[in-house]
């Protein structure tokens, strides 16, 4: 449930791509983001997403917010010390995604790469930074959640239609007991991330360099 709110969210990363003459897009407390980090990101999104290349000043300024998000997270694992995915878990996740819209060919993910300007290696450094995100928000917000009984029992009487609809065959709380839990730890579990979140943004200095997204900067 995880991965698919946060691919929703789209959580950028900072990547290396061609020879541009930068420019600070973004300063995060003692951190910047370039201007060739707020290019990449726009293009590996929408490569992701199946939009349309657009690298207008609103998709590139939209960007540029998710990377403010990208630079607090990163320092707060630097500062916990959290595990990182392994290069099998990027093999998987590139694997998966060649499977599901690519019909598991290499040649048609590549070239379809090429069509936003972007290389395999770029592409498996965001979607090592997607899986890196999602095991910082497990191991820093879910040991603190909590779900009760009441919890469940209340969560089934809201949705009992849906699940009954989905689960004809045993629809029953007991049978279902350890999927709302998982539901319902998903959902506080990124509650607490988005609260947590808005919270360190409010601290920290953030100041966009508006000439650095004018058209042709």
């Amino acid at each position: 449930m995880l991965r698919g709110i946060l691919i929703a969210v789209n959580l950028g990363f900072v990547l290396t791509g061609a020879v541009v003459i930068d420019r600070v897009a973004v300063v995060v407390g003692k951190r910047v983001v370039k201007t060739s980090d707020v290019d990449l990101n726009v293009r590996v999104s929408q490569f992701l997403n199946g939009e349309p290349l657009n690298l207008s000043e609103v998709e590139k300024r939209k960007v540029a917010d998710r990377l403010v998000d990208q630079q607090i997270i990163w320092q707060e694992m630097m500062n916990g010390g959290y595990s990182q995915p392994t290069d099998q878990d990027v093999n998987a996740y590139l694997q998966q995604l060649q499977r599901d819209r690519f019909n598991g060919s290499e040649a048609q993910l590549r070239s379809a790469l090429a069509k936003y300007g972007l290389t395999e290696a770029q592409l498996r450094k965001y979607l090592l930074w997607q899986l890196t995100v999602l095991r910082f928000i497990e191991q820093r917000f879910r040991p603190g959640v909590l779900v009760t009984d009441e919890d469940v029992r209340a969560y089934y009487e809201q949705h009992r239609g849906e699940l009954q609809k989905a689960y004809p065959q045993n629809s029953s709380i007991e049978a279902l007991d350890a999927r709302i839990r998982e539901i319902i730890v998903g959902e506080r579990v990124n509650q607490a991330f988005e609260e947590w979140l808005q919270q360190t943004r409010a601290r920290t200095r953030i100041e966009f360099r508006d000439a650095a997204f004018h058209e042709g900067a």
